[in-house]
């Protein structure tokens, strides 16, 4: 199938995306600090127009829209992943004997450049899990993620990631990328194509 050529963005569209990579950049920035405070909005801010200046995005056009209750869900969702993932963390370091580990390739659904890298961020700031590599060709996140027993937690991890994903898409995601998550999840699953490495 040919895809159709991208039409040029216009000024509103210009304005929209990098209004879109201020917002997450700052969002991300205040999440690593741990703490909500002007300051941190107000350094996020600027750190975010530095990066926009000195490292200009590629030309991507925004073609979903940001729906507020998918949104919460998705926010309240990840402060409840924070906080479990925290707790497994910490017992993983006082628990006797060494955590196993394992690198654990995720092909996700929606191939394109802002799902990558909203599903890569998310799962980074959750502790315990860390991208590795990206394959933006495939659309594949490689994540290191510790305390994996066995291939049933590999396939449970990366059920979790797509969970992650549909959540992520339902936000923000176009009418189109929904549809394509609802389709995937109708579809009977078939065996896994991307192993695990435990250690």
């Amino acid at each position: 199938m040919t895809s159709q050529p991208k039409a040029p963005l216009t000024s509103r569209d210009r304005r929209r995306n990098r209004a879109v990579a201020v917002t997450g950049l700052v969002t991300v920035w205040v999440l690593l600090w741990g703490t909500f405070s002007w300051a941190n909005v107000i350094s996020g801010l600027v750190v975010a127009a530095v990066l926009l200046v000195v490292f200009p995005l590629p030309p991507v056009t925004f073609a979903g829209r940001i729906r507020p209750v998918p949104l919460l869900r998705f926010l309240v969702r990840f402060l409840r992943d924070l906080v479990v993932a925290s707790v497994q963390v910490a017992w993983l370091a006082v628990r006797p004997g060494e955590p196993h580990s394992a690198i654990i390739a995720v092909r996700l659904r929606v191939n394109t450049d802002l799902n990558l890298t909203l599903t890569a961020e998310a799962l980074s700031l959750v502790p315990g899990s860390l991208i590795v590599e990206a394959d933006r060709r495939t659309g594949t996140l490689y994540v290191h993620v510790i305390g994996i027993r066995g291939l049933d937690e590999v396939e449970r991890f990366r059920h979790g990631v797509r969970e992650l994903e549909a959540r992520i898409v339902a936000a923000v995601g176009s009418a189109e990328e929904r549809d394509r998550i609802r389709h995937d999840e109708a579809e009977p699953s078939g065996s896994a194509e991307l192993e695990g490495a435990p250690t």
